[in-house]
Order: structure tokens, then sequence, then C-alpha cells
């Protein structure tokens, strides 16, 4: 005889499958796939299916969150310098000249928030690693499988997914990301988390081999400017953490201080013969256009300098100010491709000078527990952060979507780990972490 479960035997098997690392796998698995794969879920189902998926992860996420409540580390919360980001953005609801583009805005930086901060609460570093590297051979995969077929099969664009169909003349090539700058920055990204897979032996060699050359040949038929200055600061950033991990604990503070001083000359040099960069790059094109919209966004800061105009994330370039930055060709960008301009534009002076604190904060912690920590794979967050920070200077994907629950997700697993004011003098110490 059949018997209707009761009330509370359905609440423990809700619980129970809450609960379970292979749900949390999952939701963390889909809550990365949905951020990289955003603009290919908007061109095949419209922002009413991108937004239908990212609402029922957040509330699997928290209800997971709620079951798993008495489990979590709760030192792992979101840090205090994140928080005040977050809070200041919902302020500027009270001034926004467009309340419903900002509350939309305040909505999807939420949501991308909480699943940020799911994955780095219910996953530790290496199953992170993994849950990218998976995400990220799928959209490479498929991306050079789409490129085969419209540059070489069909010889013809895929105007819905923004394929320009230029695999036969070797790039540059836009994949399922729609645009050659973020399929190029997620072959960076994605060379990091292959090469870190290898290192920790988390994968089989092949499959670590193979996923190497494809990010590495993603990059290369992207053929971006910005992208090549990008992999050139990773690079010099991976020399300086290999020397630095073999410091003696000792010393590591003044190789630390060392570090930092000769990357300020660095900087400082390199915008002294920017020009000369900006031609070895071979990209005067590109940042004659970027140089043209930073001007009209300079102009626009200027009327709201302190609080910003409110915040909206992505541009809605059907309202005022963002309707008036159409280019020359008539194309409206999507942003002010500067995440630091557009954090100016839509939260004012104090917006971007919490924003720069958040960064520098984020990335400070990343660092010091990437020379600290016996384990490569601690080097993951802050190589990401740099890769995103780098590229922030010439596109705002570091506040939406992938690069918002990429950043998310390091600064908490850094402020978890780790304490500034005791990071400078800490030894390597063991860890729990796959060598």
């Amino acid at each position: 005889m059949n018997r209707t479960p009761t009330p509370r035997q359905i609440m423990d098997v809700a619980e129970s499958l809450l609960s379970a690392p292979r749900f949390a796998q999952a939701v963390s698995t889909a809550a990365v796939g949905t951020a990289v794969l955003s603009h290919s879920i908007v061109a095949l189902s419209g922002w009413a299916g991108l937004i239908g998926i990212v609402v029922t992860l957040v509330v699997l996420a928290a209800l997971s969150l709620v079951v798993r409540r008495a489990r979590i580390e709760w030192l792992a919360i979101l840090p205090v310098s994140l928080l005040l980001f977050l809070g200041w953005a919902g302020l500027t609801i009270a001034w926004s000249q467009y309340k419903w583009a900002t509350v939309g805005g305040l909505a999807y930086l939420g949501a991308f928030s909480v699943l940020g901060l799911y994955v780095a609460m219910v996953r530790d570093t290496i199953q992170i690693v993994r849950i990218f590297g998976d995400v990220f051979r799928l959209v490479l995969a498929a991306s050079l499988v789409i490129e085969i077929i419209s540059g070489l099969l069909i010889d013809s664009p895929i105007a819905f997914l923004g394929v320009a169909g230029n695999l036969g003349q070797c790039g540059p090539i836009q994949g399922v990301m729609g645009n050659h700058n973020q399929l190029g920055l997620v072959g960076v990204l994605a060379l990091i988390t292959f090469c870190t897979e290898l290192r920790t032996r988390s994968v089989q060699k092949g499959l670590g081999l193979g996923s190497v050359i494809i990010a590495a040949l993603s990059i290369l038929l992207a053929q971006s400017p910005v992208i090549t200055g990008v992999v050139v600061l990773v690079g010099v950033s991976v020399v300086a953490l290999y020397a630095l991990r073999r410091v003696a604990p000792a010393r590591r503070t003044v190789w630390q201080l060392t570090t930092l001083a000769i990357a300020i000359v660095v900087a400082l040099a390199t915008w002294a013969v920017r020009s000369r960069v900006v031609e070895l790059l071979n990209a005067s094109g590109d940042l004659t256009a970027r140089l043209t919209l930073w001007q009209r966004v300079w102009q626009l800061i200027g009327l709201h300098t302190l609080e910003g105009w409110g915040w909206t994330g992505n541009w809605h370039t059907e309202i005022q100010p963002f309707a008036a930055f159409g280019l020359p060709s008539s194309h409206l960008p999507p942003s002010a491709l500067n995440g630091f301009l557009d954090v100016w534009l839509q939260l004012g002076l104090i917006g971007v000078v919490i924003f720069v604190v958040l960064v520098g904060l984020a990335l400070v912690r990343s660092w010091l527990l990437a020379g600290q920590r016996r384990s490569v794979v601690f080097t993951w967050p802050a190589l990401m952060l740099i890769a995103l920070i780098a590229v922030s200077l010439a596109e705002s994907v570091i506040l939406v979507e992938y690069g918002w629950l990429i950043f998310v997700l390091c600064c908490v697993k850094a402020a978890g780990e780790l304490s500034w004011r005791r990071a400078f003098a800490a030894p390597l110490t063991p860890d729990l972490e796959h060598e």
C-alpha cells in the first residue's frame, strides 16, 4: 500500500538534496557557465531567458546556503570594502535619473554577487579551479567549432551570435563571446586555469596540455592588442610570483616591497612611452576610438562628479545620457570601455574611491596569499585578478557577469584566507590543497 510522504519526510529529502556536495558542485558549475555564456544565452533566448536562469540559480544557491549554514565558514563572508561598494551603488537609486534602470542594474549586480559568494563559500580553491576549467574548455571548444562553421564551412557571418566569420583570414574571431576582446580575455583566464590544473595534477596531462593549446590558439586568433598587453602583464606576474615563492620567509617582506617598487617604476616608465607601446601593439586605431569615448564620458562625469549618475552596470543605450554616446559609425558602446571610468560615471568620485580600495585590497591579499602558501593553486586568484584589472583599463568586464563573479569569489576567498595585517610576515604554511 502506497503511503503519502509526510511534510517532515519531504523536508528531510529536500534538505538532504540541498546539502549534497554534488548539488553544490552542479549549482556552482551552472552559475559560472551562465556568467561566462551570458552573451550566447541572450542571443538564443533573449534577456528573459538569461534572467530566468539567473533567478533560478540565486534561489537554489540561497536555499543551499540556508541548509549549509551550520557547516559554512562564516569568516569568509563579504569583505567590508565589497559591502561598502554594493551599499553605495544601492544608494545611487535616490538621485538616479533613470530609476528603473538603476533598480534593474542593482538586481543584476546583486544576483551575480550572490552567485560569486556562493561559489566561494561552498567550494575550496582547487574545486573552483576545476569548475572554471570545465566551463572554459566548453566555451573555447564551442567557439572554435562555431568559427569553423562560420569561417570555413558556410563562409558567412553568424550575425545573432556576433561571429564575423574571419577564421579563413586567421582572425580576429569572436566565438560564442560575441567580441574578440572578450574571447581573448576568456582565453587568458582559461590559460591561467589550465596551467594551474596541470601544476596541481588535478586533470590528466593530455587533457591539460590540449586545453592549454586551445586557450593559446584562441588568444592568437582573437588578435586583440588589448589582450596582448594583458598576456605580457600576466607573464611578468607569473615570473615575479615564481621568484617570490622561493624566497626565504625572513626575507619575503623586503622582496615584496622591492617587487612593489619595481612595479611602480615599470608602470610609470610604460606611461611615459605609452605612444610607443601603443604603436608596438598595433592598437592606434582602437585607442583613438576609445579616447573619443573617454573624452565624452569625462564631460558627463563633470556634471555629477561626486555622486555619479546612478548605477546601471551595462549601459542602457536607449536612455540618456547613454544614448548620446553614439560613435561616428552609429554604434552605441555597451560601456565606457574602462572599468574605473565607468564606476566614476555611475557612482561618482566616492564610488570610484571605494572601488579602487576594494580592488587594491583584493589584489594585495591575493598576491600575498599566493606568495606565502605552498600550493600552486593559491596563485590562481592573484593571476585572475591581475588579468581582470589589466583588461579593465580598456573594457568594463570586471563590473558585470563573469568578470564580477570572478572578482567577488577571488575577493571573498582572499579575505577569508588572509588577514592583510599579518600577511607580510607570515611564513610558508602547509595547506590541504593539492600540491
